[in-house]
């Protein structure tokens, strides 16, 4: 089947023209304009902006946690992935302290295989670096494709490693061509805030935020930075969230290192003051937690900067009832919030249509640069002849209202309920199909495919 696209304004993170685009099959075939070709179906994107579809590299589909699992599975979440605009994903699978990374993988492929919408891959989280995981670091990197291993500077007792343990696996990743990537909070100090405020009383979801203040994460953010230059591992630090972490990444490139950073959409439009609302606060308890005005203000300056390099969500939700969980105990609160339907437009309304961002650093920020650092550019991220087509088709005019009534997100409230936005993803297209096209779904269930990733961290 052949597919040509006509009319619309193509935007890649170095093109910007009004033109077509050519389909055959799955891939894209030829760009330009005034494409003379016959197509079996044509598509007028008049007035609409042409996109490469979102990557998003930090989801949390049906994941255990905090004695429960994400409400999202690899069905509903990459379905609500695609309504959004994102044709990829890259999702977490989480080794249990005492066992292999393929008994990981074994679990997670059993949930994610044959049903998901949407293209996916994985990170590899390291929870127990010892002889045994060192030795299957190589071949997760040379026959699963999974190029980046996850660690933990939190969680102690469950995901956390020390720093023994971190800089053994950076020497090993290093080796076999992979990057490390960390949540960077400090899991002592914050265990030591989080008894205190109980001993206390206080135990409302403001107390999830207090402790956790900035400190935990910049001097986390630090340590790993200085951990990366000891070892001269890739590092990426995921969900940065405040100023003082992303000035230490600054510090870092002060002696000619790169320290790669992602920031989440959350982080850049909404603040603390969401935890004084009682325990309805607890739609936003997340690790780490929303911050402040200036975090915000220090977030979009550093995308403008090159500083943070992505905007992904951290996407891992949960059911009211869920939540409830800690509805006397902040600590007992599973963490996370849903945003995978969402990024796309929610970036494009507060980030380009307010001029806080370019269009193509738009496209940079949402896929260009998660398909560089994480193994799959030139295939994905882009829009050229040869690559695969993942296309948005957004109409930047139409405006819409994000709520829990219209979302497809298996989730009972939105943390963005009544946000009025700007940009809507009319049609999503994923290797040469319409997916979803003016909420209509177009294709099955498992025609999403596994990606093996290649040898990560190319320059962007």
């Amino acid at each position: 089947m052949s597919m040509l696209i006509k009319n619309g304004r193509i935007v890649t993170a170095s093109e910007d023209f009004t033109g077509d685009l050519l389909i055959e099959g799955e891939k894209i075939t030829a760009m330009g304009t005034k494409l003379d070709a016959n197509a079996a179906e044509v598509i007028d994107a008049s007035d609409c902006l042409v996109l490469p579809g979102g990557i998003d590299p930090h989801v949390h589909l049906d994941m255990p946690f905090m004695g429960t699992f994400s409400s999202d599975n690899y069905e509903t979440g990459t379905l609500a992935a695609l309504h959004g605009g994102t044709t990829t994903v890259i999702d977490f699978v989480l080794q249990t302290q005492g066992k292999s990374l393929h008994h990981a993988l074994e679990q997670w492929r059993g949930r994610s295989d044959g049903n998901c919408f949407s293209d996916y891959s994985f990170h590899m989280a390291v929870t127990d670096f010892n002889d045994q995981t060192k030795a299957e670091i190589r071949e997760m990197v040379e026959k699963e494709g999974i190029t980046s291993f996850k660690t933990f500077m939190a969680y102690k007792g469950a995901l956390m490693i020390d720093d023994r343990q971190m800089v053994g696996l950076m020497h090993e990743v290093k080796r076999c061509g992979g990057i490390v990537t960390v949540h960077a909070t400090h899991g002592d100090m914050i265990d030591y805030l989080i008894a205190k405020h109980r001993a206390e009383g206080k135990l409302s979801p403001l107390y999830h935020y207090l402790s956790q203040p900035e400190i935990t994460e910049a001097e986390a953010s630090g340590r790993f930075a200085d951990m990366a230059y000891q070892t001269g591992a890739t590092g990426y630090i995921v969900h940065m969230t405040c100023e003082g972490a992303i000035n230490h990444v600054r510090e870092a490139a002060r002696r000619n290192q790169r320290v790669l950073a992602e920031t989440c959409i959350q982080y850049l439009l909404l603040d603390a003051s969401l935890y004084e609302k009682d325990f309805d606060g607890a739609k936003w308890v997340m690790s780490p937690p929303l911050r402040e005005k200036k975090d915000q203000e220090a977030l979009w300056a550093a995308i403008n900067q090159g500083t943070v390099l992505v905007v992904a969500t951290d996407h891992c939700p949960f059911k009211w009832e869920q939540k409830k969980l800690g509805e006397k105990d902040f600590s007992k609160i599973p963490n996370g919030h849903p945003a995978i339907e969402y990024r796309m437009e929610l970036l494009f309304s507060e980030g380009v249509v307010k001029n806080k961002i370019s269009l193509s650093k738009y496209v940079e920020v949402t896929s260009t640069n998660a398909a560089k650092i994480f193994g799959m550019y030139p295939n994905k991220g882009t829009l050229a002849p040869g690559t695969d087509a993942d296309v948005v088709i957004l109409d930047p005019a139409k405006k819409h209202t994000l709520s829990a009534r219209t979302h497809h997100m298996n989730v009972d409230y939105s943390a963005y309920e009544g946000w009025e936005v700007t940009g809507k993803c009319r049609t999503t297209i994923l290797r040469g199909k319409v997916a979803v096209d003016n909420g209509s779904v177009k294709i099955a269930k498992g025609y999403g495919k596994y990606l093996k990733r290649h040898k990560a961290g190319l320059p962007v």
